[in-house]
């Protein structure tokens, strides 16, 4: 390797550990640590809308950014848990929550992996009773016989 690629490699690896990937998302400082805890538990409980499957929590993006502010500020007011996530769910929809409730539009998402368990559990059974009988002649019987006598 020559001095320049090695200059070349160095240069990435800092770049890497500097990126914004790396960085430390929205520190805010809590008079009180269980309205800390209630918001670190909060913030883990609401998926962002921009980004698929990360909790705003994890999540960089500027949406997320602005919602954990929200949850701070509505906590800060003095609602519930409950209040909170009923009306971040009013304004971005059932998506916005990790485990979103029963309803017409969830049924499906709820049910589909009661209906492929059983669909499988069918797929199984039916595969176990397949198994043909197979009858043996009078001469593969006594065969059979004659080689079981003679296991000592």
């Amino acid at each position: 390797m020559t001095g320049r690629t090695v200059l070349g490699i160095a240069a990435l690896c800092i770049a890497a550990t500097l990126s914004p990937a790396s960085s430390v998302v929205d520190a805010y400082d809590f008079d009180n640590p269980a309205l800390e805890a209630r918001y670190r538990t909060l913030i883990a409980e609401l998926r962002c809308p921009k980004c698929l499957n990360v909790n705003i929590a994890g999540s960089d993006a500027p949406i997320a950014s602005d919602l954990r502010r929200a949850v701070r500020r509505m906590l800060e007011e003095g609602r519930t848990d409950q209040e909170i996530l009923a009306h971040l769910q009013d304004r971005y929809g059932d998506f916005i929550l990790y485990n979103p409730p029963l309803s017409p539009a969830t049924v499906l998402l709820w049910a589909t992996p009661a209906v492929l368990i059983l669909v499988g559990l069918l797929v199984l059974r039916r595969l176990g009773s397949r198994r043909d009988a197979v009858e043996l002649t009078e001469e593969e019987r006594a065969r059979l016989d004659a080689l079981g006598a003679e296991d000592p």
